[in-house]
């Protein structure tokens, strides 16, 4: 099923604004799974990985402790992110930043794992199923 617009074309989409607290910090982590500079200046940074898109503002105070940002990152094969993000030596763990866990079944259905990065950030990702 499709909820979006005929009429935009298919560019419709919403994209996470995420805090960061040091950006150079935010890129090289994120790079070393595969995400590239889109856009970055002092107040704003793009990163990007095939159709995935995170945006990034500053926040040098955020304490990663208590930071609740998160969002969903969908992709055809999660498996694939996942590996990757673990090849960059993100390890599996239950606590620390950052870590990784495993992808499984959830008991919602579709199989994801999680990534909780250095800032805190929570990045469920998703198995997205193609469309029937």
């Amino acid at each position: 099923m499709n909820g979006g617009s005929r009429r935009s074309g298919g560019f419709d989409r919403a994209v996470p604004n995420l805090p960061s607290r040091d950006f150079a910090r935010t890129e090289a982590f994120y790079g070393a799974f595969g995400f590239g500079r889109v856009f970055r200046d002092e107040g704003w940074m793009i990163l990007a990985r095939g159709g995935v898109q995170l945006e990034f503002f500053p926040a040098p105070g955020l304490d990663p402790y208590s930071s609740s940002a998160m969002c969903t990152v969908r992709v055809g094969d999660v498996d694939e992110l996942y590996s990757a993000i673990r090849a960059s030596g993100v390890l599996e763990a239950t606590h620390g930043m950052p870590r990784a866990h495993p992808v499984r079944r959830q008991d919602w259905g579709l199989r994801a794992g999680f990534l909780i990065d250095p800032d805190g950030r929570q990045l469920t990702l998703i198995e997205q199923p193609p469309e029937e």
